[in-house]
């Protein structure tokens, strides 16, 4: 299996030249950063807190996956997160890096790792919190290579207060949440805890991260900071997955949503406003931080982007699909 050690011995950017250019471009801007005024955060019972034990939840993007050749990946640049801090008020953003196919972390891993470390580091420069997502529906048949990601942002990002690792994205429904996804998972939280002792870590759970009834069976023991990914797509997922999502809720399981659309679960169609209002509600009650998917510009119902929008902002409502739009509304309004 491939393996990309030296790459990842190659930085980028210099994150604190970095952060000192986008600092002198926010003079006047009176927001109260996320990072800046939460700092650390933990997980608290159920809950997402701050560094002072206050219970937070906050609302964001999440990139398309970063593939090389996928069309999407030219999104992954430093004026668009400073663009989604600044104009939509988004606390948090998520970095899908795509593992599986061509053009991938697995197959282009230095364009990949890139990528990755361009939307960590203007996360940083810009005090918002950003989730690193290993984007894979079989992470269980890339080990070395997972440990060897996470093991290298830990080191490298791990004493921020802006990371957070999500260490699986959706685990298909046929692979198992006790004897393969747990298993994979311990490993995982294994490797990042040497390097980095107390960032959130988020599971993916079985079913395309949406089954946490497994999981209330059968937790992870013995670990600080672990969260569970709940996804769904609106439009397609309604009362029946809303009522089990609850019931895990009830049950005290801390839960992240790192990925939702307000379209159908194939990623196409039209916005179901009903069903995402529910959605919404759900995790308000709940304190719920979440990322909407999609920061793209591909044919199809999830992209915020229209076909002649900028990859780097910013963005009027002219450069807005239906999606788009709504999404920005729902981000600048989550406080």
């Amino acid at each position: 299996m491939r393996r990309f050690t030296a790459v990842f011995l190659v930085a980028l950017f210099s994150v604190t030249a970095l952060s000192h250019a986008l600092t002198m471009q926010w003079v006047g801007v009176t927001r109260v950063m996320p990072v800046q005024q939460h700092g650390h955060l933990a997980v608290s019972g159920s809950k997402l807190v701050s560094q002072n034990g206050e219970v937070v939840s906050f609302a964001g993007p999440s990139f398309f996956w970063s593939n090389t050749g996928w069309g999407q990946e030219a999104f992954y640049n430093t004026q668009a997160v400073r663009n989604f801090a600044r104009d939509w008020d988004a606390d948090i953003i998520r970095a899908s890096i795509g593992v599986d196919g061509d053009g991938s972390l697995l197959r282009d891993p230095q364009a990949n790792m890139a990528r990755a470390e361009t939307i960590i580091q203007a996360a940083i420069a810009n005090n918002i919190y950003v989730v690193v997502d290993y984007h894979s529906h079989e992470a269980e048949k890339s080990v070395p290579q997972a440990q060897e990601f996470f093991a290298y942002l830990a080191q490298k990002y791990g004493h921020t207060p802006n990371i957070i690792y999500e260490i699986y994205n959706e685990p298909l429904v046929s692979t198992d949440w006790d004897t393969v996804i747990k298993p994979y998972a311990e490993t995982m939280i294994q490797t990042i805890r040497r390097y980095d002792p107390d960032n959130i870590i988020v599971v993916g759970t079985q079913s395309y991260s949406q089954d946490l009834e497994r999981v209330i069976a059968n937790p992870i023991r013995g670990a600080s900071n672990i969260m569970y990914a709940l996804h769904f797509y609106a439009a397609g997922h309604k009362d029946d997955l809303r009522a089990r999502a609850e019931r895990a809720l009830q049950a005290g399981l801390p839960v992240m949503v790192t990925e939702w659309g307000t379209v159908n679960y194939d990623g196409d169609g039209a916005v179901d406003r009903a069903s995402s209002e529910a959605w919404l509600a759900l995790m308000r009650r709940h304190d719920l931080t979440h990322m909407m998917w999609a920061v793209s510009s591909k044919n199809e119902g999830a992209s915020m982007f229209t076909s002649t929008a900028s990859k780097t902002g910013p963005w009027t409502d002219a450069d807005l699909t239906s999606s788009g739009r709504y999404a920005r509304d729902i981000i600048k309004g989550w406080k």
